[in-house]
């Protein structure tokens, strides 16, 4: 017989994503020996876990206890299954207080970013800030495209101290900025400057919404300065470098230039492959060489909008009792590649693939017949009916051909080469790579 913690996670399994609950909420135990009646407390396995839970459940478990037995308790997540009643609420209620400020993912370590030639300098060097803090470079600022590991690599550095039990800040720049304001208009801003100065690590993602902020960009100067000097680690995250940063302050541009500055570039073909992999495994979900390969040559190089669909595709495939094919996960993800596609022309393939190919875009669009020419003109073709959303006779009339027929011809002899020739298939994989970044 289930007993009243157990009852209510698994009410709580019904509000929630398989994953999230097989990730989070499975791994708690109810401590009924250490609950009263106006205090409920759980174990978690790690105290990232304990946080994570008590900021993002820890309402919800509380509203679904009233609903059991009438009556609101306070939801207290430990650590240790062997802790005393009092150290128990002790801990319990540091996770709780530390929760409003910092809302770490705990899933976002260094043990799950996959680490490859685009991203391999961010990665060594935020391992070195969270191993050396204040020390070697201070402040670290990660800077690259939407979707790239920024946020995973900034939070990765938090999870790292805060599994030390250091006092750690996670925000936005916008959270930041609302909190300035909320705090200023209350007169309370002795409460703000102590929240964020006295910690021992604060991370700042999107930085670059600290543009024409002239008030926000004053006080984060002077929170940089004390911390600073006391020698607490600083990380930043941006989607451009800070002398890009329009609207940004001279001396502001100069401190984030102090430490080390690490760019995170879209990842190479390999490297998706492998964060897809990662993904799967630690998510649960089983999908072949086959469909993973056709995501990450199809699916550009955001790594969150990816990681979405591989979830949609394994949400999908429940929903409908289905398994998990190479066509059903192109049904799945078909809208998805259609908008893709309409960002993508056929001049544009044509001006990388001679770059990459080095033939002449003038010469793709000729008469000429030379092997070089030839063989840049069929990859060409085959990339514009599976890439874009021309048709064949449309493709056809875009190199000055009769008909169709010719396109059609080509498809099927690069789709033959394709199936007997895998050096063949990996360029053109690669190829097609570099079109959707």
């Amino acid at each position: 017989m289930m007993n009243i913690g157990e009852k209510v996670l698994k009410a709580l399994q019904a509000e929630l994503s398989e994953i999230e609950y097989s990730r989070y909420i499975n791994k708690l135990t109810y401590e009924e020996s250490l609950s009263r009646e106006d205090i409920i407390c759980f174990i978690a396995p790690n105290i990232l876990i304990a946080k994570w839970v008590q900021t993002n459940y820890g309402e919800k478990i509380s509203n679904l206890f009233e609903i059991e037995n009438n009556y609101k308790p306070t939801v207290q997540i430990s650590i240790e299954r062997t802790l005393k009643n009092k150290e128990t609420k002790n801990i319990a209620i540091e996770a709780k207080n530390n929760s409003k400020s910092t809302k770490l993912n705990p899933s976002f370590t260094f043990d799950s970013f996959i680490v490859g030639d685009s991203n391999q300098f961010a990665y060594t060097t935020a391992k070195s800030a969270a191993e050396k803090p204040g020390e070697q470079y201070n402040p670290l600022f990660i800077y690259g495209g939407v979707g790239l590991g920024k946020s995973h690599l900034l939070q990765a550095i938090g999870n790292y101290h805060l599994n030390m039990g250091k006092i750690v800040i996670y925000t936005t720049l916008e959270q930041f900025m609302n909190s300035f304001i909320s705090h200023l208009r209350s007169q309370s801003m002795a409460r703000f400057r102590e929240k964020f100065r006295e910690c021992d690590l604060l991370l700042i993602d999107d930085i670059q919404f600290l543009s024409s902020k002239e008030q926000t960009q004053d006080e984060f100067f002077h929170t940089f300065n004390e911390l600073h000097i006391a020698k607490k680690q600083i990380v930043m995250t941006s989607d451009r470098q800070p002398n890009k940063i329009i609207g940004l302050v001279d001396r502001l541009k100069s401190r984030f230039e102090w430490g080390l500055m690490a760019d995170i570039q879209p990842p190479g073909l390999e490297t998706k492959i492998a964060i897809i992999q990662k993904k799967c495994e630690l998510d649960g979900i089983r999908l072949n060489r086959e469909i993973i390969n056709y995501i990450a040559v199809n699916m550009g190089d955001n790594i969150r909008e990816i990681e979405g669909t591989i979830i949609k595709i394994n949400a999908l495939s429940a929903m409908l009792n289905q398994p998990i094919n190479l066509e059903f996960a192109k049904n799945a993800i078909e809208g998805q590649l259609k908008e893709t596609r309409e960002n993508i022309t056929i001049n544009h393939i044509v001006e990388i693939i001679s770059k990459e190919l080095n033939v002449k875009p003038s010469e793709i669009r000729s008469k000429k017949r030379t092997k070089k020419v030839v063989h840049a003109r069929r990859i060409i073709i085959y990339l514009a009916r599976n890439l874009t959303l021309n048709s064949m006779p449309q493709i056809a009339l875009y190199f000055g051909m009769k008909d169709h027929t010719a396109i059609s011809h080509t498809m099927k002899k690069i789709t033959e080469f394709l199936e007997s020739n895998k050096k063949f298939k990996v360029q053109l994989e690669e190829l097609s790579n570099k079109i959707n970044k």
